[in-house]
């Protein structure tokens, strides 16, 4: 019969019965292969394809079920998990050039690979030459809000010739950010609104990121995830003492809140942090919060609002100038228990004028840019003995 009498479905007739016939003889002169193409080596293999399918979301897990008739397959579990976390990155549209280094080095050192979100908040809307100069930096989602007024400007109930009045004191002390009001307003946005905003209350975690800070070291794992699998609540990089003037009344103010409400103080807290002689007065010490990765539903909880709400009674955050790394700090050593709080030893961060470098195994491993011999870890100024010793 000539080639071209041949129909279309004699062709694949023709084509089956010598797919068939290797497959016959292969099977027999060949262990290996017959096992490999058995029913139930073919279903082990449907199966794997079938378990190892990502499903996108926020909280998207892919779990790789390997058969137990396929145990020459090797498949790495997980292959993605992601935790319900985001960046926070609070700025001003003139913070622009220091918002883009920033992010162009966690995309680079972190995010490239893990793709979590960003969230950009601003007292006033983002300008659109700002929105295009950021969003080409990433391929992660990346959204933009405003912050509420009333969770931003000066409430008016505190009175203004008192606030004034502290404000000029600090100046004559020659106290960074003594005469700004906007940065009391951060402070106070920081301490008690920023996991309350729209863009904000479906993520659990967060990063805290700033313009013009410096991310050093590669990440090969994902600390979202580190929290979350060992029950932490909050972490840095830094700690150090705080400008005494700046919190005079904070302490008798946080004493007073945990007489009226003991019930919040974990047993297991880091009191010995704070304080020297058993909570009787405060240290100053406290974890640098321009870095910091926590878990806002503890920011959410009974025991931070109540907290909270009780130091914005006092209008400590204007007739002083209390910050978010105080208040975060002593909060996150009373609420939880000393071992929720972390120290990220090995992420490499700088923020003017302080930096911390890893050390050893932790800097080699990371790629580190910094020199390992100029780190704030040991300086006369920093708390970090403090919380090693919580542990000893």
């Amino acid at each position: 019969m000539p080639f071209s009498s041949i129909t279309p479905r004699r062709y694949i007739y023709t084509a089956v019965a010598i797919v068939v016939s290797l497959h016959f003889i292969l099977s027999i002169s060949h262990e290996g292969y017959g096992h490999m193409s058995s029913l139930s080596s073919l279903k082990g293999h449907i199966q794997l394809v079938q378990n190892t399918t990502v499903l996108h979301g926020q909280n998207s897990t892919l779990v790789a079920a390997v058969s137990a008739e396929t145990p020459d397959v090797t498949v790495h579990e997980p292959l993605e998990r992601r935790a319900n976390a985001t960046f926070v990155l609070l700025a001003r549209n003139s913070d622009l050039e220091g918002v883009v280094d920033s992010i162009r080095q966690m995309e680079d050192r972190f995010n490239h690979k893990y793709k979590y979100p960003w969230v950009l908040l601003n007292e006033e809307p983002f300008t659109d030459t700002f929105k295009s100069r950021v969003r080409v930096l990433t391929d992660a989602p990346i959204s933009f809000g405003v912050i509420p007024k009333e969770h931003w400007y000066q409430p008016d109930w505190i009175d203004e010739n008192v606030a004034k009045a502290a404000r000029r004191k600090m100046e004559l002390q020659r106290i960074i950010y003594a005469g700004s009001v906007p940065y009391r307003n951060m402070c106070r946005f920081n301490s008690g609104f920023f996991y309350q905003h729209e863009l904000l209350k479906n993520y659990k975690y967060y990063w805290r990121v700033e313009p013009e800070v410096k991310f050093f070291c590669n990440l090969d794992y994902d600390p979202f995830l580190f929290m979350q699998d060992n029950n932490k609540v909050y972490s840095f990089t830094i700690s150090l003492y705080e400008w005494e003037p700046t919190v005079a009344t904070l302490w008798k103010t946080v004493k007073e809140f945990m007489a009226e409400n003991p019930q919040y103080v974990s047993p297991n807290n880091s009191m010995d942090f704070l304080s020297d002689n058993g909570g009787e007065t405060y240290n100053l010490c406290h974890y640098w919060s321009n870095f910091e990765i926590a878990d806002m539903d503890f920011w959410r909880s009974e025991a931070y609002s109540k907290f909270f709400d009780f130091l914005e009674s006092k209008g400590g955050f204007y007739y002083e100038r209390w910050g978010d790394a105080p208040v975060h700090s002593i909060a996150a050593s009373l609420f939880a228990r000393k071992d929720q709080v972390h120290f990220f030893k090995d992420i490499g961060y700088r923020h003017p004028p302080f930096q911390h470098c890893p050390q050893g195994d932790d800097w080699s491993n990371g790629r580190c840019g910094c020199n390992p011999s100029d780190s704030f870890d040991y300086q006369d100024n920093s708390c970090l003995r403090r919380y090693e010793s919580l542990f000893l």
